[in-house]
């Protein structure tokens, strides 16, 4: 038996839900002088064989050919306006669905002008809300008897990362210089996907980029450059690492046993070279005088760095940074 509708109204319409068909599957029987009940969040979109033809405001109305006269000239009315027809009406929510999540769910490839191939994951929220009914309802609810969030997430995440993507390759040479650009990868890529997305009646709104985040291992290196920028050069560089070490020895004196002993002995001479060459270079004339001898070559700070390297007092991520500084003044 099919459904007659008396009264049309959609009363259990979710904060995340942008749709809702009723009847859920096919169509439903209904004349003319009918009630539909457009809640103020809401608007009514009547369709008739599939096809979108009016749209209620909020409000109580009583159909008649005043309030729906698209759907009245297509409908064949032989027997008068109180003959039954079969429509379907979708109640779209214009109401504005904010934190919505985006994030990559695989790494994105980006090369670094510095460091090579990096692999960058990125999350953030917006905002979406429908702005225009009649095309929503065409085009991306079509059939479906309810139409979500979670549907709509599902196209515009794989927008996102392309947008994000392709932002990245044009607008960025390094990731050392990400922080400074959240604010402006937001704008942009909220304004890329809101115009993508109106072609669906849908708007984006507070687009927001929270991180983008490479492996640990760079994450390690920009927090090593960061330091070495600060230190200025390597002896200073050298000097710190040798005064963080003897602090841990100090620390803890007898942690290790016979073999940490030898360990820590053979370290404790190697730091006590490392400052005295590091105070013999403090006391040198902060400018050479005519003729006098060079400072140490860009080779001899290679080897000496990785004496430190070998001694265990730096890191494999600190030895590689710097590596990489000294080797660009060749």
């Amino acid at each position: 038996m099919g459904i007659f509708l008396s009264v049309i109204e959609s009363t259990d319409q979710q904060p995340g839900e942008l749709a809702v068909r009723i009847p859920q599957d096919g169509s439903a029987e209904t004349n003319f002088g009918s009630q539909c009940v457009v809640r103020d969040f809401q608007r009514a979109i009547f369709r008739k064989d599939g096809k979108a033809t009016d749209m209620l405001e909020p409000g109580r109305h009583t159909l008649t050919t005043k309030n729906i006269p698209i759907l009245t000239k297509v409908l064949s009315l032989p027997f008068g306006f109180t003959s039954p027809f079969r429509c379907e009406v979708v109640f779209v929510s214009m109401r504005t669905l904010p934190d919505l999540k985006w994030g990559t769910r695989e790494p994105v490839p980006f090369r670094d002008k510095e460091l090579g191939l990096v692999r960058l994951r990125a999350f953030g929220t917006y905002g979406l809300r429908v702005i225009d009914p009649m095309v929503f309802a065409s085009t991306l609810v079509a059939n479906e008897a309810r139409y979500s969030a979670a549907n709509a997430e599902e196209y515009l995440k794989s927008t996102i990362v392309q947008s994000l993507n392709d932002w990245l390759g044009t607008h960025l040479t390094s990731v050392f210089d990400l922080p400074s650009k959240y604010d402006e990868v937001s704008r942009e890529l909220g304004q890329l996907l809101d115009n993508d997305v109106k072609r669906f009646g849908l708007s984006i709104e507070n687009f927001r980029v929270n991180a983008i985040t490479p492996p640990e291992a760079v994450q390690q290196a920009i927090d090593e450059r960061s330091r070495m920028g600060a230190l200025g050069d390597l002896g200073a560089y050298t000097r710190l690492k040798a005064a963080e070490a003897l602090g841990d020895a100090a620390r803890n004196p007898g942690g290790g046993g016979a073999a940490a002993a030898g360990v820590g002995l053979g370290a404790g001479l190697g730091m006590g070279q490392v400052m005295a060459d590091a105070l013999r270079q403090s006391q040198q004339p902060a400018a050479p005088a005519p003729g006098a001898a060079a400072g140490p070559s860009v080779a001899d700070q290679l080897r000496q760095l990785a004496a430190l390297h070998k001694e265990g007092l730096l890191t494999e991520a600190e030895f590689q940074a710097k590596r990489a500084e000294l080797i660009k003044r060749l």
